[in-house]
Parts: structure tokens; sequence; C-alpha cells
């Protein structure tokens, strides 16, 4: 993407704290995620790499736009009532606004396209319904553009290596149910080599492959770490066992993900650079905030001076 599009890499550390976060673990998080967007090629030169608690005008306008928002559209977020869960009375505040601020995020700098999963393509539709209500109420035609999903359908969404109807997460107990960036060669291959399939061969089609979402989200993983397509991988492999699959799959991983672990480890060890990443960052951010914030406040009617 930043090849086409002006692109800002957020590290959204404000959403983190919607549950407790140890303050060394975040900080240290914080540290990973940067260093994990360069491993990964994205380049600080053509886009903006910076954190979300340093631009102060995320806040600033999560409030606006929590004036705005209406209670019924929150009331609706499907992921609040599954990461609240059955005592949803307990959680946070923070985490029932949370898409709020994920407005703020996108909106702040009239972001046209949003990379996301299928898990949150509802808040970005709420991201959408906010932008046209401020739009409106303020008689401001297109003033906030409505951000486009910007999805990549074969791997929208990435399942657990343990249960292909769960969504991959380090929230999961279970460390063999991911594959982390800076896993080695050999945790890799156990963990693919123990992932769960079902007791059949590999399917001969992608209609029979959709009744199985473990196979189906290992195909996806696949197509995701090499240029070949979901019915090639199909075509290849049908009819036989998985462990001739399996250990393709791992390898193809280990080509993907060992180079940006290395980067990742090479990177966490020189913070005085990441820091400097990020103050520069920052302050590019900053600056397209602050004009933006600047016309929201002349559009609602706050002394600007």
């Amino acid at each position: 993407m930043q090849k086409d599009y002006e692109c800002l890499f957020c590290v959204v550390d404000l959403h983190a704290i919607t549950v407790f976060q140890d303050p060394k673990e975040l900080k240290n998080n914080t540290y990973e995620i940067v260093a994990s967007y360069l491993a990964s090629g994205i380049n600080q030169d053509e886009s903006i790499i910076f954190n979300q608690s340093k631009v102060s005008f995320h806040a600033e306008l999560a409030w606006v736009l929590s004036c705005v928002c209406r209670i019924g559209w929150l009331n609706r977020m499907t992921q609040f009532k599954e990461k609240a869960g059955k005592d949803k009375e307990k959680a946070s505040a923070g985490l029932y606004t949370y898409p709020i601020l994920m407005a703020s995020d996108i909106l702040l700098y009239k972001a046209t396209h949003v990379p996301v999963g299928n898990d949150q393509k509802q808040h970005l539709e709420l991201t959408r319904d906010i932008a046209q209500k401020f739009n409106n109420d303020f008689n401001v035609d297109n003033f906030f553009p409505l951000p486009e999903p910007f999805i990549d359908h074969d791997i929208s969404r990435i399942m657990s290596l343990r249960d292909g109807m769960s969504k991959m997460s380090k929230s999961d107990l279970s460390d063999y149910s991911r594959i982390n960036l800076q896993d080695d060669k050999d945790l890799i291959i156990k963990k693919i080599k123990k992932s769960k399939t079902a007791d059949t061969l590999m399917p001969s089609s992608l209609d029979e492959v959709n009744k199985f979402p473990e196979i189906n989200n290992l195909l996806n993983i696949f197509t995701g770490v090499t240029d070949k397509n979901k019915n090639e991988l199909i075509n290849f492999y049908k009819g036989l066992n998985f462990s001739g699959f399996k250990s393709d799959l791992a390898d193809a991983i280990v080509d993907k993900i060992s180079p940006i672990g290395n980067e990742i480890r090479r990177l966490m060890d020189d913070k005085k650079y990441l820091d400097n990443v990020l103050s520069i960052g920052n302050e590019k951010a900053k600056l397209k905030a602050s004009k933006t914030m600047s016309e929201i406040y002349d559009i609602i009617g706050f002394i600007n001076t």
C-alpha cells in the first residue's frame, strides 16, 4: 500500500489499555510493534510510523465523535459482546467506546482506505456512519470522506491453529494456536505439525474444503505466505494425507517469517533507533492531525485562536 498511497501506521497503545496492561510490557510491546512494522518492510521514509498516545488529537477527536455517535450504534457492536463476555458490567467503559476512538484514528487523517480484517469491518461501517452524521449535522459535505475497507479476501481473517472457528490471537492461552513473528524455525515446524486438520485426506475441491474450517484456514495461510492460490494448492495436494502438506506449509512460513523475526530481534536491541523512528513519525502525524483538528473546532463553533 505504501507504494500507492500516503500511509500512516499507528501503534494503538491507547486502545491497548481498554484491558489492564502491565506498564513495562506495554512499553516493550509498543517497541515490538514498531520493530515489526519496520522488519515487515514498512519504510519510514515513505510512510508515517507513530504511536497513538503521543498524538493527543486522537483522544480529543474521540470526545467530539462521542457526541456525534449514537448509543444504539455502539450497542450493535458485536466485538464488545464477544470480548466483554457474560459479565459485561465489569468491562471497562473504554472497551465499550473503543470503536469511537478507532473512528477518531481514521477520520483525524481523513483516511480514504483502511486495511482491516473481516472482524473489524463493522467498526469501519460505524466510522462511516459517524463521518456521515458529522457532515450532515454541520452541513459540511464531504469534510470527512467515507473510508473504504482495504481487505485481502483470501486472508482477511486468520484463524487459530487449534480451532478453525476462532480468530488467531495473542490472548489465546495456548501458544500452539498461533504463529508469532519471532518464533524460530523449529517451533514453527512443530506448531504446524500439531495444527488441527480433519480425519480425512485433502479434499479435491474448494466446496469440500469449505466444510473443514481448519483445513481451509491452513490453505489461507499457505496462500498468504506464497504466490500460490487456493485452487492450485488443492489440486496439488488433493487425495493426500496432510503430513507432506504441513511440511511444505511450515517451510513456506519459515521462509517468510524467519527473516522478519531476525530483524525484529536486531531492532529490539536498538531502542535508540526505534525512539528516533517514533519521534520523527509522531511529529509528522501531529502536523497532519493538528490541521484537521483546527478545521473541526471551527466547524463545531469552538473559539480557535
